[in-house]
């Protein structure tokens, strides 16, 4: 493995904490890895004349992972991105003379106008070649107006392009030796380089933080669907594992590999937003803006409900707090990005997918025993519960960059906030009274009658209880 050189199409920073382990193992780790700048829209991909002879007759293994992954990417840039890019690297390896296998990180989303998604290529949603010339002589904002129609029952430009890319590439591959990999919605690590890293809010992550500060309250989707989360750490195993396959097993047909959870561990949302929100009650994210009570719901009108009452109007009232204050109001502007990605969020958090996984289970057999356990992908073996609770913790330490040690005055903070929360609501309460009820005989005759009813009830319980005794 120390002979081939991999290819990651893919920016890192090596200073990242993820890399704390390998540092340690191996201090002079980045001696091994040597960054080429390319340019996936230009053509060649911008490389230099010096660099492109290295790689055609050094590379052997190609890992293409460059994409952009904005769901709302404008039309034009998603496909020069992830789908012109994807073909001007593919005629940049047909020509590298050593080149053994060409892994491509695709979505298990890139066909999710179909219920039930085998592991195979499926007709694209247009013919790549056209759209490409249309884009190229066509205005942006003309190319803004007719994405909807292009996109069709696709929910946005990340989908469709990836959808593209995967038809291009059973099409351009010539005699290449390649697989595809489609992981579902990636979430923090479950085990490698440590439990519950992650490096971005996007997708589940900056829900689950705007969710723990208490900003977020209210998000549609069905209970009972299949969230099909899937760490980040099974992507790379499965990815590498897929790699050695492809090279040395030279498949007679492109495999392709669904990466999911759904049809071999499920998880729902549903269970999803108890394990969250019980692990911020209990290991609290610091500077709450209110206590953490997020709730699921697919009924469009009650999450608008919601939305108005327990996310734009407090919004509204610290807004104006702050600039009473002297300072730069921003809550509103939070509510709006956070309100965008749930948007963006919802077309998978209302409904179900079935994959097949066949190729996943295959190539897990043909791992030995120690590299199953090196290269893990068996999410058989995943307990959600644990791995919520990390992937939280996880966005605690590794996003927001807080210490455990901080907890105890989080949870005090919480307590604060408990008490404000409880003072406003009696005071709202007492200017109802005077306003409404205090006003009205009828009002205050079924104001009596509750309390009474409430007095009988807890006399009758305590007298029951009193008797078992």
């Amino acid at each position: 493995m120390s002979k081939i050189l991999i290819l990651f199409f893919i920016s890192v920073s090596l200073c990242f904490k993820v890399f704390d382990r390998v540092r340690e193992d191996c201090p002079n780790f980045h001696e091994k890895i040597k960054p080429i700048n390319a340019e996936l829209t230009q053509p060649k991909l911008a490389i230099s004349a010096e660099d492109e002879e290295e790689l055609l007759t050094r590379v052997n293994i190609v890992f293409h992972c460059a994409a952009t992954v904005r769901f709302d990417e404008p039309l034009k840039h998603a496909l020069q991105l992830n789908a012109m890019g994807t073909q001007r690297l593919l005629e940049l390896a047909r020509q590298m003379q050593k080149l053994e296998a060409f892994i491509h990180i695709s979505t298990a989303y890139a066909n999710c106008v179909r219920k039930c998604i085998d592991e195979i290529i499926y007709p694209p949603p247009a013919e790549p070649k056209k759209l490409f010339d249309l884009v190229e002589w066509l205005d942006e904002s003309i190319i803004q107006d007719i994405t909807p129609k292009l996109l069709g029952d696709w929910p946005n430009t990340y989908t469709y392009t990836k959808a593209l890319s995967e038809y291009l590439i059973q099409q351009e591959k010539g005699n290449l030796n390649i697989a595809i990999i489609r992981p579902s919605i990636v979430g923090a690590s479950w085990h490698e380089p440590f439990p519950g890293w992650i490096d971005s809010f996007n997708g589940t992550s900056g829900i689950f933080v705007a969710a723990g500060k208490g900003i977020l309250r209210t998000v549609i989707a069905n209970n009972e669907a299949v969230a099909d989360m899937i760490p980040v750490d099974v992507v790379i195993n499965l990815t590498l594992a897929a790699g050695w396959y492809t090279a040395v097993h030279r498949p007679k047909n492109m495999l392709v590999y669904n990466c999911t959870t759904g049809g071999i561990n499920p998880f729902f949302w549903g269970e999803m937003e108890q394990y969250v929100m019980s692990t911020f009650k209990r290991n609290p994210l610091e500077q709450a803006f209110r206590t953490p009570n997020a709730h699921l719901t697919s009924n469009y009108l009650i999450n608008q409900y919601w939305i108005t009452v327990s996310h734009k109007a407090p919004a509204i009232l610290y807004d104006l707090y702050m600039r009473l204050t002297g300072r730069k109001p921003r809550m509103m502007k939070v509510i709006n990005r956070l309100h965008k990605s749930m948007m963006l969020l919802q077309y998978f958090s209302t409904q179900s997918w079935d994959w097949s996984s066949d190729n996943m289970n295959m190539l897990m057999g043909q791992l030995n025993t120690e590299d199953r356990k090196l290269y893990n992908f068996d999410v058989r073996q995943l307990h959600w519960s644990e791995y919520i609770e990390s992937y939280c913790l996880g966005a605690k330490k590794y996003l927001l960059n807080e210490d455990m040690s901080g907890i105890p005055a989080a949870k005090q903070h919480l307590r604060k906030l408990r008490n404000i929360r409880y003072a406003f609501n009696t005071t709202l309460l007492v200017i109802i009274w005077r306003i409404f009820i205090a006003r009205s005989q009828m009002a205050r005759n079924i104001w009596y009658f509750v309390v009474s009813l409430c007095y009988k009830f807890l006399s009758y319980f305590r007298a029951s209880s009193t008797l078992r005794h």
